[in-house]
């Protein structure tokens, strides 16, 4: 039998367990009805009874687990999922996001349904597809493809992928025109932790398909994980409000200090903020991010309540949580003008939903005593603040308590060692930059080089002190910024990147890291094409596989 490490795997396991058991009580209870010296002894009544009920138990219970399999399997226990298409549906447009899934068990299947439930909510045209209904030629009509992928065995694909894998991934396609997503669920427990994922990532690079986002990588299920992958849904979609299929479990913090660093900026406001936790110690690492629960701005929540004539202090029950209309509203998407049309205050409670979480990269380390997060103000197509940065920086009273969840990235997580360290970014990218310095540096770890760019030097760096400081004692070794809006050319982090070809090709041989944060737009592809110019990319591509080069982009 196959090890699956889909969690529904374990469900086999333990079945084909019970069904041993079962066997093996039914063989007991015949070898106590025996037949002896070659004469029939009647067990009695009471023998054949419990005989026969423990076949029927037994037959009940393979019935069940071939019930279970159908359902799990066929991905129906997704219950607002409809049937998947088959290959004879009608072919999708070109601007059709194709959702595959390459599933053991089921819980791939049912994660790539829930992602096309998402891109539906969205209005964005999407299809999806089991990876064995598809061919070579149907993904290289595709402009846009997100990948949901289990690995059985030792790091081998699923069963209906496996034809996939000899046939069409047995060497490099042209899919220079396929952008794709890629979320790859694995069990760390094992030495191939998500095994197929990563060769298919490996293929999609190697035959020119252009990354949407870095893969998200699941273990074991992690919630966590699959929100970050929901949050890449929601920036595909460009849409800010698509529900979390599993709310963080936060936990309540309090807004100590808000300052905006850079006044007189060409750029949107960008604020330091520090966050304390209200209930004890929470540990963290550098390169970790944190999932706030935004709130609507208080006057929206007066606006929507006026307008609908419902009482905001009228106690209301949301799950088994008690608390006053307007502080649930706070929380939860407004309903649009309509949708809430004759329905008193606990009737309006029961339909709402949930705003979905925001995540920041976490700029401190747990001695500051604090999460710091460097966040900008981001604007709404009407010019209105979005809602997560404009809760942060706008809304949010100083003292006042913001729902936090820190979440572990270790895809993010500096080198263990003293070996150097090479940090690229941009905008807010200096957040995470920032922790993994100050982490470096408390650790005795000064062979650190910084480049970043933003658009003015007088406005635009944050932390400008701090890094000035590093520099003057040697704790930061060298640093190079670029500054958009200084000169009539337009000069970005990878000119400069470019420009130090040499200082590059040095560090690297002295066995230095790479990591890189900020845009995934602009700077992260075009910092990514001038390291396989300067290095190679065979060279590039052994420092991913080594974990010497790691991206946190947004």
């Amino acid at each position: 039998m196959k090890r699956d490490h889909d969690t529904f795997g374990r469900l086999a396991a333990v079945s084909n367990g019970m069904l041993l058991a079962t066997f093996g009580l039914l063989a007991a209870l015949l070898w106590y009805c025996r037949v002896e010296a070659v004469q029939w002894h009647d067990p009695g009544r009471h023998c054949w009874l419990a005989a026969a009920g423990l076949l029927g138990s037994w037959m009940a219970l393979v019935g069940w687990f071939r019930h279970r399999r159908g359902r799990t399997e066929g991905g129906e226990t997704v219950a607002a999922a409809p049937a998947a298409q088959t290959a004879a549906a009608p072919a999708p447009a070109a601007d059709t996001v194709r959702v595959f899934y390459a599933s053991q068990t089921g819980l791939a299947e049912q994660l790539a349904r829930q992602t096309w439930q998402s891109l539906q909510t969205a209005g964005v045209p999407s299809r999806v597809d089991a990876i064995d209904a598809s061919t070579l030629a149907a993904l290289r009509d595709t402009s846009r493809a997100l990948f949901v992928v289990s690995t059985t065995g030792d790091g081998e694909p699923p069963d209906m992928a496996v034809a996939f894998a000899h046939q069409a991934m047995a060497n490099a396609a042209d899919l220079a025109g396929v952008r794709y997503g890629l979320l790859a669920l694995g069990d760390s427990d094992y030495d191939e932790f998500c095994g197929f994922g990563r060769q298919l990532q490996r293929w999609l690079r190697a035959s020119g398909a252009q990354a949407l986002f870095d893969p998200v990588e699941v273990d074991d299920e992690d919630a966590a994980a699959l929100r970050h992958w929901q949050h890449h849904l929601a920036a595909l979609c460009d849409v800010r409000d698509l529900p979390d299929w599993q709310p963080p479990r936060y936990q309540p913090w309090q807004l100590a200090e808000r300052q905006l660093l850079n006044a007189g900026s060409l750029g949107g406001p960008c604020f330091h903020l520090a966050l304390r936790p209200l209930h004890g110690a929470v540990s963290w690492q550098a390169g970790d991010l944190v999932d706030i629960g935004p709130r609507h701005a208080p006057a929206d929540v007066v606006q929507w309540l006026s307008a609908h004539a419902l009482d905001g202090n009228a106690m209301v029950m949301f799950g088994k949580e008690s608390l006053t209309l307007s502080s649930l509203l706070a929380r939860c998407r407004l309903p649009v003008p309509g949708e809430m049309t004759g329905l008193d205050e606990a009737a309006v409670a029961a339909r709402l939903q949930l705003l979905p979480h925001r995540e920041y990269s976490i700029a401190s380390v747990p001695a500051d005593g604090a999460i710091h997060l460097l966040v900008r103000q981001q604007n709404t197509p009407d010019g209105t603040p979005g809602i997560g940065s404009g809760w942060l920086t706008m809304h949010a009273p100083i003292g006042s308590e913001i729902a936090l969840r820190v979440r572990r990235n270790a895809a993010f997580h500096a080198p263990a060692d003293a070996r150097p360290l090479i940090l690229i970014g941009n905008g807010t990218g200096m957040a995470a930059l920032r922790a993994l310095l100050k982490e470096r540096i408390d650790a005795g770890r000064y062979r650190n080089w910084l480049l970043y760019g933003e658009r003015q030097q007088a406005h635009d760096l944050p932390y400008r002190d701090e890094i000035n400081r590093w520099l003057a004692q040697g704790q930061l070794e060298r640093a190079d910024f670029a500054w958009s809006r200084e000169q009539a050319e337009r000069i970005y982090v990878q000119r400069r990147l470019h420009e130090q070809a040499g200082t590059l090709r040095e560090w690297v041989a002295a066995g230095a890291a790479i990591q890189v944060c900020g845009s995934l737009q602009g700077m992260a592809p075009a910092v990514d094409a001038v390291l396989c110019e300067v290095l190679g990319e065979t060279a590039v591509e052994q420092l991913r596989e080594t974990g010497r080069y790691r991206r946190d982009v947004y």
